[in-house]
């Protein structure tokens, strides 16, 4: 990994802006032929992979076109091609990929369990550093002043790991933010914002998955520089943030002011800080991120999902005209779509990266469902996204739903809209999007403002009707007579949303939501004990469908069963 000097080196820097605008413009100029790129991509990923061990049983050397690779090969998802992946991380080769993977990116599954998502080097060179590169130049273009120090960006979601797991082949199995690019692609210009900070490689000891721990110490180093963007991706690092400057406000001024860090000695002590901070604290009567760092400008993570309710109330927190700018619609496995312009939720489909297929959202997925080519998807619909790349995912259901937003150069304009699981107790299949644009229509109905929810169709006596029942986190008081409202609200859009929702309650297999007001910080409380767990804080993310008795239990303190508050 370069040096932190290298950061701060005018040509270095001059070469890292040129890089992210050259792949900006290239990503731009690659949507006036779009069918084109797509073509290129297939043809190009079948011809390198003809010969693997899947390309053969697949017949990939006789495909010409996109109908004949729809007929070759079914649509996966992981568990299908886990066999495949497993024998490729014990040591064989050819088998996905004509390259053997460099490092095994993980990110969990339905289950809970770490998938391993095999990563070569033709993925990372002509599908994952075009995206990765281009995603950076809004924030770079619109606040350049990010880049002139190395702690001038807080950077939640980088987390290198010494030592990392390792798969039997020996190859690392790790986050996508805890490689090292740099060293492990040859790409010296691929460190982001913020991964040369003080704080983004930790001074002093901490346990491997004592992440809180970890959080707290970078707060504490961050809280004496003048940071002016924070990166989270996941928006749930980025929400807790205003929660932990409060929890931990007392020690974090102490450290400051004695020059400790995790109790031992860092640095130099700074009353002078210490004291400002204290006054600003006792001034306001609460700690914002705003007071710490009055020349915050910008933050970046998905601002779409379950963030879209509290996006807004998150920038004020942390200053006034603190812009949110959409991180990319990715996965471990792959990206979809990135930013081009200001646009504060979506981007356009990545054309170069892979051949991309979609489903209606409504649809289930199968081996051999009809899809659809980007050609054919309609502005303000939602769609299963299936990818193809290089890297030997094939025709691979990522498990992601995009609602497409408009086009750009004929090519849409996508934006996250959650994850294709649903909730279906008696038929009424809900996708957490559209429980999501409930939340805020009825929000919007009432004048009142929700933070975050969740919900689970209560638990049943035998013969009663089941109904959604709402957690629900909120800015301010809700008297009675307006949590009713809220709830009847609710229970309208959902069923505008979802008509599988509308014709169970008209039939009389669902009964109308009711709604639990829960402590303003409930949800950041909640997100804490997970991370508490040893979970990592990037894989903790905002959840909406909670069926989980215990989880329901520890997020709203009542009894699972009865739902009463416990004593």
């Amino acid at each position: 990994m370069p040096s932190v000097e290298a950061w701060t080196d005018p040509a270095r820097m001059r070469s890292y802006r040129e890089r992210v605008r050259t792949e900006q413009e290239r990503l731009k100029a690659a949507l006036a032929d779009g069918d084109g790129h797509q073509r290129r991509v297939l043809n190009e990923l079948l011809e390198h992979n003809a010969d693997t061990e899947y390309g053969r049983a697949h017949s990939f050397s006789a495909i010409r076109s996109l109908d004949d690779f729809r007929k070759a090969v079914p649509i996966n998802d992981y568990a299908a091609l886990a066999p495949w992946i497993e024998r490729m991380a014990a040591g064989e080769s050819n088998l996905l990929s004509a390259d053997d993977p460099a490092v095994y990116f993980t990110s969990s599954g339905t289950t809970g369990a770490h998938k391993k998502i095999p990563v070569t080097a033709g993925f990372m060179r002509r599908t994952f550093f075009p995206f990765y590169y281009a995603a950076w130049a809004p924030l770079i273009e619109h606040f350049p002043d990010v880049l002139d120090r190395p702690d001038a960006v807080l950077n939640l979601k980088h987390d290198p790991r010494p030592a990392p797991p390792t798969t039997a082949s020996g190859q690392p199995h790790v986050g996508a933010s805890q490689v090292d690019l740099g060293s492990r692609f040859g790409e010296p210009l691929s460190a982001e914002p913020g991964t040369f900070a003080p704080w983004a490689t930790l001074p002093v000891a901490v346990e491997e998955n004592d992440h809180l721990e970890k959080t707290y110490l970078r707060l504490r180093l961050a809280a004496e520089s003048d940071v002016r963007c924070v990166i989270g991706i996941n928006p749930a690092m980025v929400a807790a943030v205003p929660y932990q400057l409060n929890l931990w406000w007392p020690r974090l001024v102490k450290e400051i002011y004695d020059g400790t860090l995790g109790g031992q000695q860092y640095g130099s002590p700074d009353p002078e800080r210490a004291a400002t901070l204290e006054r600003l604290a006792d001034h306001f009567g609460t700690v914002r991120p705003a007071h710490v760092w009055p020349r915050m400008r910008a933050l970046f993570f998905w601002t779409t999902g379950m963030a879209s309710l509290y996006r807004q109330r998150l920038c004020e927190e942390f200053g006034p005209g603190v812009a949110a700018l959409p991180a990319p619609v990715a996965a471990s496995e792959g990206p979809v779509g990135v930013a081009l312009d200001r646009h504060g939720s979506a981007g356009s489909l990545v054309v170069t990266a892979s051949a991309y297929e979609f489903l209606d959202a409504e649809s289930d997925i199968g081996p051999d469902s009809s899809t659809l080519t980007m050609n054919e998807l309609e502005p303000g619909r939602d769609y299963h996204v299936i990818f193809s790349h290089i890297g030997g995912l094939y025709r691979y259901a990522v498990g992601d739903v995009v609602r497409v937003v408009d086009r750009v150069g004929g090519v849409p304009r996508v934006e996250y809209a959650g994850r294709s699981t649903r909730s279906d107790a008696v038929g009424e299949r809900l996708r957490d999007v559209q429980v999501i644009r409930a939340l805020a229509a009825a929000s919007q109905a009432t004048g009142l403002d929700v933070r975050n929810a969740a919900c689970r169709v209560a638990d049943r006596s035998e013969g009663a009707v089941a109904h959604y029942e709402f957690a629900v986190a909120a800015r301010g008081d809700w008297s009675e007579q307006e949590t009713d409202r809220f709830a009847a609200e609710l229970d309208m859009a959902i069923g505008r949303e979802a008509a599988t929702y509308g014709t169970a309650r008209s039939d009389g297999r669902l009964n109308s939501v009711t709604v639990r007001r829960l402590h303003d910080d409930a949800f950041l409380r909640d997100w804490h004990a997970s991370v508490a767990t040893g979970i990592r804080p990037t894989q903790v993310k905002d959840r909406l469908f909670r069926q989980d008795r215990t989880l329901w239990e520890r997020l709203t303190g009542t009894d699972p069963v009865s739902g009463k508050d416990k004593a």
